[in-house]
């Protein structure tokens, strides 16, 4: 008696097959040369109109350099001397819309106007001299002293008595003067009250025509200071 079995074919039919992988085709990659040199070339030439433009912008708003003409700030500063003034504060002041007033006894560079009348041959300049006064001061300027009278010293002062830089006046203030500065007006000076050009002689500041606060000289390295 036989017995088909209906899987008996199939079994034999079927064989086990070697597990085959699909074929790996390599690929080599050359670098692009051509490529990485004009890359390179933008880039440096990103760079070279780039500098410039940061340096402006740098210079306009943030900070400059500066040589020191002239004796007006001895025994502070010295003539030749090299500087940095920061602009910082004033550039934001603007921003904002506010006005930038510095602080009694900061060191600033300003744009003064009408020095033609008083023997220099340019009728703008700019001046670096010390804040004396600042607005809603009443500024006197007598028997070789200045005095300054506000809300907060109704008896009046000596700045240079009171703050640190008195020990570079030496000289004596001469001038005959009494005057109350309005709201956004700065009294200066120089260091130097016997050989200097100031409010003493073309009168109060505008606010606005300050340029920035000396922070630091570099030159001559043995005088190097921060202020």
């Amino acid at each position: 008696m036989s017995v088909n079995n209906e899987n008996s074919e199939d079994s034999a039919a079927i064989k086990e097959q070697p597990e085959t992988k699909p074929p790996v085709h390599k690929t080599t990659h050359k670098p692009a040369k051509s490529w990485q040199r004009t890359r390179s070339a933008l880039a440096t030439i990103g760079i070279l109109l780039i500098a410039p433009a940061i340096a402006v912008v740098l210079t306009l708003y943030v900070f400059q350099s500066y040589q020191v003409d002239g004796p007006s700030m001895q025994e502070t500063l010295h003539n030749n001397d090299r500087l940095i003034v920061w602009k910082m504060a004033r550039s934001w002041a603007r921003i904002t819309g506010h006005e930038y007033v510095p602080n009694r006894g900061d060191v600033i560079v300003f744009t003064e106007t009408g020095l033609a009348n008083y023997g220099d041959s340019s009728n703008t300049k700019q001046l670096i001299k010390r804040v004396i006064g600042l607005p809603g001061d009443r500024v006197v300027v007598k028997d070789n002293f200045i005095t300054i009278y506000n809300k907060d010293h109704p008896k009046g002062f000596d700045p240079a008595k009171t703050l640190d830089y008195g020990k570079a006046i030496t000289q004596k203030t001469s001038g005959n003067i009494d005057i109350t500065l309005g709201k956004d007006q700065l009294f200066v000076c120089g260091d130097n009250r016997g050989d200097s050009l100031d409010s003493r002689i073309f009168g109060p500041i505008d606010a606005k025509d300050v340029i920035g606060k000396l922070v630091l000289r570099i030159l001559p390295l043995s005088d190097a200071e921060r202020f």
